[in-house]
């Protein structure tokens, strides 16, 4: 019997075992391959009839954008966090946010909560379940699957330490001898940490850190604990599942212990359980590495839906910086379109710093020299990483971007709130789907207070904001927290009402210069076509009209401001950092919510 014929709950046994066997082909885990199948079907509650999803679905559209943010960004006195984000969502992202990535929620010992102790549970200072599923009864939840590591005093480690279950073979050890030269490091920290165990002396890996202990998914109970993690997850309503850190998943010594096949084989078998058990269900992968690397993990359409855009902020941000979209057009150029079911996740910033991994290869050494000596003016603090031979080189650049953006190369000026809109106003225009770091919904400055006190540079982006504090600013007209706010979501209100802007309509790259950047998107139904391009410099620069090779006579019009671009013959000044999407008047009739 061909696959083709077969049920589609014997096509998906079948397909598990196709990934566990790629999984496990060098292991002593081989030998366990049937009976996984039959243990992860059960534990996704897919061991009964199960009717396959359709292939190639895109289950997002021009509506989309996501809210990133920690459960505790927002504190109220005498009320649980998670509640106080749920007010936020409700007040004042309705309508424009569809839905929200809440940063690691489970209690946790370090690292902002990705040194998770027990992912079965909410950290009970944020809230519990309820405040989870309330959230996610109204917006599209996006939840961390932190699968690469858990914390050093979690109960598995600890079991591990005394050779109990479950826990016992959890973690990855290796013998200090090895040669692990070759290991690719994100930190600057030792790789392994000597433990005492009842087995006696112990090596761990330790990718991030010392309290982060790397899992042993070369042991088939760890990948059927994280699958019993998402079937929890789904029931709970998480609908995205972000895989922190996956490029770091299998090792093998001697090699980079980076993006081997068996992690990119994990992803794959996550995705096709994950859809099975929910059709509209996302996976993103987290993949802090250079541009190519990172767009490895769509596969064949058939691993991540999403992918994060890694190399969007470094170049952008440093496209505003210097007035010049060289680089910045050279990569968009490049890029490949997302294939039907997949696309991109677009950020310019998070609640990590900008990376500089995925510019390598991209942006020149002196380029990236000038780029750090300007954040660093700027309050900018650079975190390293371990090269081959002890060396160090910059990771990322811990910086709020609103204060990233305050000035360019030149120094401080005072179009910092037009040049940041502008950075967003490209974001949300680009193929994919936006995501929207709060501190740059709310325009909030380097926290060096909270820095300071955590000792962590990336705690200068992850201020926490007392309620009546943040619902004073956004009351006072004169606000900048309001004004920016109240321009990000007018530009995500548009957004929405544009069928070119669907994640997944055709985008080509305009040349026109290197002062001004620009690319068109294309939809299909119904057929749209708009003109995206911002002036990235500190002054004015004209658009001749007739470069973007508009249809004569028709009724251009630019979408943010009204204005009517129907005379192909006149010059259109675009003033600093002022953005324009072109497209013809009364071509789409806005739709209704819902």
């Amino acid at each position: 019997m061909t696959l083709s014929t077969q049920s589609d709950r014997e096509w998906l046994q079948a397909r598990v075992e196709q990934h566990l066997e790629v999984i496990y082909a060098d292991t002593a885990a081989f030998a366990q391959v049937a009976g996984l199948v039959s243990q992860l079907l059960q534990a996704m509650r897919l061991d009964g009839e199960v009717v396959s999803p359709a292939p190639a679905r895109n289950v997002w559209t021009e509506r989309d954008a996501l809210l990133i943010t920690y459960g505790d960004s927002l504190l109220a006195p005498d009320e649980k966090p998670l509640h106080t984000l749920k007010r936020f969502l409700d007040a004042h992202a309705n309508g424009v946010i569809s839905g929200v990535h809440i940063l690691p929620f489970y209690p946790w010992t370090s690292d902002d909560g990705f040194a998770v102790l027990d992912y079965s549970s909410v950290n009970e200072a944020l809230g519990d379940w309820g405040d989870i599923g309330a959230i996610a009864s109204a917006y599209d939840l996006m939840a961390d699957l932190v699968i690469n590591h858990c914390s050093s005093r979690s109960p598995w480690f600890e079991n591990f330490l005394r050779d109990e279950s479950p826990g016992r073979d959890y973690f990855f050890t290796v013998d200090p001898a090895e040669d692990l030269s070759a290991v690719v490091r994100p930190r600057t920290s030792p790789l392994l940490r000597a433990v005492e165990t009842a087995r006696g002396p112990r090596h761990v890996w330790c990718t991030f850190s010392h309290d982060q202990v790397d899992l042993d998914f070369r042991n088939p109970e760890v990948l059927l604990q994280f699958v019993r993690i998402v079937r929890l997850y789904l029931d709970q309503g998480v609908r995205i599942f972000r895989l922190d850190a996956i490029a770091f998943l299998w090792k093998i010594p001697g090699t980079t212990c980076l993006n081997l096949e068996q992690t990119h084989e994990v992803v794959r078998l996550l995705r096709t359980l994950i859809e099975h058990a929910r059709p509209d269900a996302i996976l993103i992968t987290e993949t802090n590495i250079p541009n190519l690397e990172n767009l490895s993990y769509f596969g064949n359409a058939n691993e991540a839906h999403c992918v994060y855009n890694f190399s969007l902020p470094p170049l952008l941000i440093n496209t505003l910086l210097t007035g010049d979209c060289t680089y910045l057009r050279q990569w968009l150029m490049a890029m490949p379109p997302a294939r039907s079911g997949t696309t991109f996740f677009n950020f310019i910033a998070s609640h990590d710093g900008i990376g500089l991994r995925p510019a390598e290869g991209l942006l020149s050494d002196g380029e990236l020299a000038a780029l750090l000596k300007t954040l660093q003016g700027f309050g900018g603090q650079v975190s390293w990483r371990a090269l081959e031979g002890g060396e160090q080189h910059p990771y990322e650049v811990n910086i709020a971007l609103f204060d990233a953006l305050q000035g360019t190369v030149r120094g401080v000026d005072t179009m910092g709130f037009a040049r940041f809109v502008c950075a967003h106003a490209i974001m949300f225009a680009l193929e994919g789907i936006p995501g929207l770091y709060i501190h740059s919904l709310l325009g909030t400055r380097n926290d060096y207070q909270r820095m300071e006190n955590t000792g962590h540079n990336r705690a200068i982006n992850r201020h926490q904001w007392q309620w009546a504090q943040l619902e004073s600013e956004l009351g006072n007209v004169a606000s900048p927290h309001r004004q920016v706010m109240l321009a990000l979501e007018a530009l995500l209100r548009l957004r929405g009402e544009q069928p070119a802007f669907h994640p997944n309509a055709a985008q080509f790259t305009l040349h026109l210069g290197t002062a001004l950047f620009g690319f068109s998107r294309q939809s299909r139904e119904p057929e749209q076509q708009i003109f995206c391009v911002s002036n990235i410099t500190d002054e004015p620069h004209p658009l001749n009209l007739r470069d973007l090779n508009l249809v004569e006579g028709a009724g251009w019009e630019d979408l943010i401001s009204g204005r009517s671009c129907s005379d192909l013959d006149q010059l259109l000044q675009l003033e600093p950092y002022q953005t324009v999407w072109i497209s013809l008047r009364g071509a789409v009739t806005p739709r209704s919510p819902g």
